[in-house]
């Protein structure tokens, strides 16, 4: 890792983190919240660590302001103007003023979304009031100012709260892959079948949450990575995303498939450094999801069938 000084405040200033100017007259910016006096952290491989948002800094939404509080599990505090409005799921509501009108928010093609078996209702808020937001997990919240036109992808169970002028919708996030015959298929999803889509129609804001810390990286055109399902928290829209599966050296474990995801450039990445990981035991997978790929890492791959069907006997 190399570490390089940041540079000054100035009224020209440019957050590194969500690339928007400000003033910085405070010490963090006003758009995100990140510190603006800080060390940038870079390793070799371009990834940059987020700097948490620090204790009591106050982000300016419209004529509305959020005021982020706590380290290890934060909270978002936010002061909703009059006819200001946010929308959240019911379960990462903390607490509101009993002036701040809370709704159910209708949501188009059926939403449907679970949390330990229960369903989750999406509400709305408007101003004017207080109201806060926190999530369960320790870790950090991440601001992402969204200028109108621009699109993100977030992934299942990170998504705290938006500005109304963020719209949302969900899409099929196709990273699977399918074990059985045609009848009997059935199908895994190592990130969750559905991503969540946050559009701007004219400059909002996007609060999420992320275990642990947080690092982002800027993808150049055709560039490829690859990373465990679970870390990735959000994309640009122009990031494709597809299935990938390695398989193991060691022929004695060639019953372990390890799922992952390619992520193709251009645009931006973000991952979480504390999430949960297993590889797949299991005797083969028969299908991909589109455009899937695969990787073999045992040294003697004629003892591998070629092919897609990747079904293999044991041997010692």
């Amino acid at each position: 890792m190399s570490e390089n000084a940041a540079v000054g405040a100035s009224p020209g200033y440019v957050c590194r983190y969500c690339r928007l100017s400000s003033d910085a007259s405070g010490p963090a910016c006003p758009n995100c919240g990140a510190p603006v006096a800080v060390r940038e952290i870079r390793d070799d491989e371009g990834w940059v660590e987020q700097p948490p948002i620090a204790d009591l800094a106050r982000i300016q939404v419209g004529r509305s302001r959020c005021q982020i509080t706590g380290s290890y599990v934060p909270v978002a505090e936010m002061s909703l103007a009059a006819g200001d409005q946010v929308y959240f799921s019911h379960h990462v509501l903390l607490w509101a003023d009993p002036a701040t009108q809370l709704a159910a928010r209708p949501m188009a093609k059926g939403w449907d979304r679970r949390l330990a078996g229960m369903p989750l209702v999406m509400l709305e808020a408007t101003g004017p009031g207080r109201i806060a937001f926190s999530d369960n997990d320790p870790g950090e919240l991440i601001a992402v100012p969204l200028e109108a036109g621009q699109s993100i992808d977030v992934t299942e169970g990170h998504f705290l709260v938006a500005t109304a002028a963020v719209s949302y919708d969900w899409v099929n996030t196709v990273v699977w892959w399918a074990i059985g015959q045609k009848s009997e298929r059935v199908y895994h999803y190592p990130r969750g079948r559905y991503a969540d889509r946050f559009t701007a129609q004219q400059r909002g804001l996007l609060l999420l949450h992320a275990r642990g810390n947080t690092f982002i990286r800027d993808l150049g055109d055709g560039e490829r990575i690859y990373v465990v399902p679970r870390a990735l928290v959000y994309k640009d829209r122009s990031v494709a995303m597809n299935i990938h599966m390695e398989r193991p050296e060691s022929p004695r474990a060639h019953w372990q498939l390890i799922p992952m995801i390619r992520l193709t450039g251009p645009g931006r990445v973000a991952i979480q450094s504390q999430y949960e990981f297993e590889p797949e035991a299991h005797w083969g997978w028969d299908l991909l999801g589109p455009d899937g790929s695969w990787r073999n890492w045992n040294p003697d791959p004629n003892r591998w069938r070629r092919g897609l069907k990747e079904r293999e006997p044991l041997y010692p």
